[in-house]
């Protein structure tokens, strides 16, 4: 392999031009970053057949500014297979990735987390539990607003007491966890302590830290809604 290249995921691809798509790539320790492709000719036909989501890529790009060109790309692995709820599973993580990492700052182990978490995905293509499936999104976005510096403390309260696992907490930004009596709008302690860990195995801590992780995106992702999060909805 030449030095050049490194992996990527394609995370999004629109039209650019008759000839050209543009691209938002997830690249081994560097980011996100925007490129242009072109999809005519021999060369770029190619091209075009890998660029597909959830295929581990090797890309060679250039260009000194904030939009890079692709010169080369090959497949490292088949592309992963995923279907169901998977599927829509993995189309959220493609999509919460491109809009809510910022393109060209380095994040050098952005890369590892998606990757990490698209295998958990592709590991659960043939298991009948939906809750399976959150566990890994969960993961995923709290692990991700943390890289992003958007991580939240969960071992103290906004005075610098310990979380009680008898406690309830209401979160507000800046601030942090705020002790209260209203056990209607507070999340209880023991609650808080498993989404530290990443444990989501409970329904109530399950709920509690899907509605903590929308409410901490919410400011990244601005008021346009994710497209992907529809197809999770009963039809």
């Amino acid at each position: 392999m030449n030095n050049d290249f490194r992996q990527a995921y394609l995370l999004h691809r629109r039209p650019h031009s008759d000839s050209q798509v543009m691209l938002n790539m997830l690249v081994e320790g560097v980011g996100q970053l925007m490129m242009l492709a072109r999809i005519k000719g021999r060369q770029a036909l190619r091209h075009n057949a890998h660029l597909q989501p959830f295929s581990l890529l090797l890309v060679r790009y250039s260009g000194r500014h904030d939009l890079k060109y692709l010169n080369d790309i090959e497949l490292h692995t088949q592309p992963m297979a995923l279907k169901g709820q998977v599927l829509y599973c993995g189309f959220y993580l493609n999509e919460l990735s491109a809009r809510v990492i910022p393109v060209n700052e380095p994040l050098e182990s952005i890369f590892s987390l998606y990757h990490q978490h698209l295998l958990q995905l592709h590991s659960l293509v043939d298991s009948a539990n939906k809750h399976q499936f959150e566990l890994t999104l969960r993961s995923f976005e709290f692990q991700l607003l943390e890289q992003l510096g958007f991580g939240v403390e969960f071992d103290c309260d906004a005075d610098g007491e310990a979380i009680s696992e008898t406690a309830y907490y209401q979160y507000t930004r800046e601030l942090g966890f705020i002790r209260t009596d209203d056990r209607h709008i507070g999340f209880l302690g023991r609650v808080l302590q498993q989404i530290a860990q990443h444990d989501f195995t409970d329904d109530q801590v399950r709920r509690q830290a899907k509605g903590l992780s929308r409410y901490l995106l919410r400011p990244l992702l601005g008021h346009k809604p994710l497209k992907s999060r529809e197809l999770f909805q009963p039809r």
